[in-house]
């Protein structure tokens, strides 16, 4: 069976965000991730992962001001200062939480910006983030997005994805694989998992459509979590779906779909 990370920005949702801690230990999961953990003290977050006795999985770099839609800065020519001090932040955060991964959220294209120049801009911050994430042992991802629920997002496929590391051409830079969005862009799911596998360095995981959990739409997860397994992948698949009727009460596909 796949190691399943809860997703503390998506679920447990009925409960104050630091109390999402002992609702996902209590649920079984041994390890969580989260969009952001940059409102928080960090000795706090820290905290409560030891007193649970969870792995602090994954967290995004800062991504601009999300409250106002932006959704990454990385390919913004005009932020890469903002970007630059977000890596620091990140850094500082992850090493306190023993996260040894991070991910980068390439952003929504500027409106009128040259092209070329995004993409420059995007390699650069990630070569420059990916440097300084290495010298503190952390890995960095980055995940294409659909542009369904996201509409201008930079970075929406797997291909696209693959032929960005080959240009940054960091040893420290890996694809955060998430199968709603891969299902919603492009499918070929099983193939695709398996071509770039020794590149995936984390996956996540909703169905399609709706974004709720495993079992509720077109996505044939008894076969991909098989599949996935029988590829020898090792890393954490979160769970960053939305619950159609209540956290606890859905989480029976784990048992029903991967066990």
């Amino acid at each position: 069976m796949p190691k399943f990370a809860a997703n503390l920005t998506m679920l447990f949702n009925e409960v104050a965000f630091l109390d999402r801690f002992q609702a996902a230990a209590e649920a079984g999961f041994k390890g969580v991730e989260y969009l952001f953990p940059y409102a928080f003290d960090k000795n706090e977050l820290a905290g409560r992962l030891q007193q649970h006795g969870l792995a602090q999985v994954l967290h995004n770099l800062p991504a601009g001001n999300w409250e106002g839609g932006e959704r990454g800065i990385a390919c913004h020519p005009d932020r890469v200062g903002e970007f630059q001090d977000g890596v620091g932040r990140a850094i500082d955060y992850a090493t306190t939480l023993g996260c040894k991964q991070v991910n980068c959220l390439a952003g929504i294209a500027p409106a009128g910006a040259d092209a070329d120049e995004v993409r420059a801009t995007f390699v650069d911050n990630l070569r420059f983030a990916a440097g300084q994430l290495k010298e503190a042992g952390i890995r960095l991802l980055v995940e294409p997005i659909n542009t369904y629920d996201i509409p201008g997002f930079y970075l929406n496929r797997t291909a696209q994805a693959i032929a960005l590391l080959d240009e940054v051409g960091s040893d420290n830079l890996f694809v955060q694989y998430d199968i709603y969005h891969a299902q919603r862009m492009e499918g070929e799911l099983g193939n695709t998992i398996a071509r770039y596998l020794p590149r995936i360095a984390h996956i996540q995981l909703a169905d399609n459509p709706g974004r709720n959990e495993p079992g509720t739409g077109e996505i044939n997860y008894p076969w991909l979590f098989r599949h996935i397994d029988g590829l020898g992948y090792d890393g954490w698949i979160g769970c960053e779906y939305k619950p159609a009727a209540g956290t606890a009460a859905g989480l029976g596909w784990i048992e029903t779909l991967a066990g």
